[in-house]
């Protein structure tokens, strides 16, 4: 009878841990539901609005009876948006350039070489990521102010690739400390100097990292708005955040509309890109987080 009794308390608990396991199950799938919702709803929404005739937000809806594309062809004829679009893109290649190569050679001498004050240096590179850029606005500003680059697109290169080395480095650093050394020994045994290890043998074989800091580094520039919304002045050197933003900006002809049309133009490439080096991302950020 005992035996009975205890078998059945023993049925009753497994089949209670059961039920607790699919309640636990039940509310993951919940929560990533909502956070897919979160994330899809306001995509779907700009990309109706982009398409709703007139210009106000009030009478927008996400999925419209009659869709038109006539606010993207406003969007490219009245405004200068294919001017901002260029700046924009002519400071991501430079900015995507610049700092990935900064960014290349601190890490390796980091991971490579041993001197005087380097642990000192990394971890000074791992506290500069905990600031927000903004707070160093107003040094930024009057050190572009004193050196003559206000209002121009290499200031804001440079202070791009500034903020890279510090942000890139541990993660380009992680994946160079994964790469045997006797690879680079046995080059340096047939005549390699530093340079030429570096070159064919260091970076080839750190493709994920490399893309993953350049590809960031390109984004930068389509995403930031306070940065040239205080060095750039010129509107002919305007960034899209900043076209975009005064587009909306002012009160006497504010159409939402075509800013939402200027949005999905602006995702659009960017969404490709990181669909297209989806693998070299998560790849660098893995080999990244191996070793420091």
């Amino acid at each position: 009878m005992s035996k009975l009794k205890k078998n059945g308390r023993d049925g009753i608990r497994a089949n209670s841990a059961k039920f607790r396991e699919k309640l636990i199950v039940i509310g993951i799938y919940a929560v990533f539901v909502l956070l897919l919702a979160a994330i899809v709803y306001p995509i779907v929404w700009v990309i109706g609005t982009s398409l709703n005739p007139g210009t106000g937000l009030l009478v927008s809806s996400m999925f419209p009876a009659n869709p038109t594309f006539g606010h993207y062809a406003e969007l490219i004829g009245d405004t200068d948006f294919v001017l901002w679009y260029s700046n924009t893109i002519k400071i991501a290649v430079c900015n995507a350039v610049l700092s990935t190569a900064l960014v290349a050679i601190t890490a390796y001498a980091f991971s490579r070489f041993r001197f005087k004050g380097r642990k000192q240096g990394l971890m000074t590179l791992l506290v500069l990521q905990m600031f927000p850029g903004f707070l160093s606005i107003m040094a930024i500003f009057v050190l572009l102010l004193q050196t003559k680059m206000l209002d121009t697109h290499l200031g804001i290169v440079l202070i791009y690739a500034g903020g890279a080395v510090s942000m890139g480095t541990w993660v380009m650093k992680g994946h160079f400390d994964t790469i045997p050394r006797s690879l680079e020994e046995a080059a340096f045994l047939d005549g390699a100097t530093h340079t030429d290890t570096f070159f064919k043998i260091i970076v080839p074989l750190s493709l994920p990292s490399v893309t993953f800091v350049a590809l960031n580094s390109f984004i930068t520039p389509f995403m930031d708005f306070i940065l040239p919304q205080i060095v750039l002045r010129s509107s002919e050197k305007m960034t899209l955040a900043q076209g975009l933003y005064n587009m909306v900006a002012n009160e006497t002809n504010s159409s939402f509309t075509v800013f939402a049309a200027g949005a999905v133009l602006v995702a659009l490439p960017i969404t490709l890109l990181y669909m297209y080096f989806q693998k070299y991302l998560i790849g660098g950020l893995a080999a990244g987080a191996d070793k420091g």
